[in-house]
């Protein structure tokens, strides 16, 4: 079983990468994210909140449940029948990881979602 002290000092070492990548900013997600289910803490590292974007932690609001994008994408299949609410929760998910991960690629996509 790893440890809470494994998991810090394999954070500390993600952070304290020179010249980190795409998967130092992959190792360190997950390892944020297995810390925070095996030991229910939120931040493991004083003022991690400042980092996280502000709309992961607002409420969903409602916005109708009508959807008239047509295509026949894999993700458009796998989401035609399933509620809208359970689909945001899932595009939250991804969006948290995908600025983890790319923040650029986030900031384009808000850009064009705005």
């Amino acid at each position: 079983m790893i440890t809470e002290n494994d998991l810090l000092s394999a954070i500390a070492e993600c952070q304290g990468e020179r010249e980190p990548n795409a998967n130092t900013c992959i190792k360190l997600a997950a390892y944020y994210t297995i810390y925070n289910q095996l030991y229910g803490k939120n931040e493991p590292v004083q003022n991690m909140q400042q980092f996280i974007p502000q709309y992961s932690t607002m409420p969903v609001q409602p916005i109708g449940h009508t959807f008239t994008y047509n295509s026949d994408t894999e993700f458009l299949q796998a989401i035609k029948d399933k509620p809208i609410d359970d689909v945001l929760c899932i595009i939250d998910e991804l969006m948290s990881t995908l600025w983890a991960v790319n923040p650029r690629l986030y900031r384009r996509v808000m850009q064009r979602l705005e």
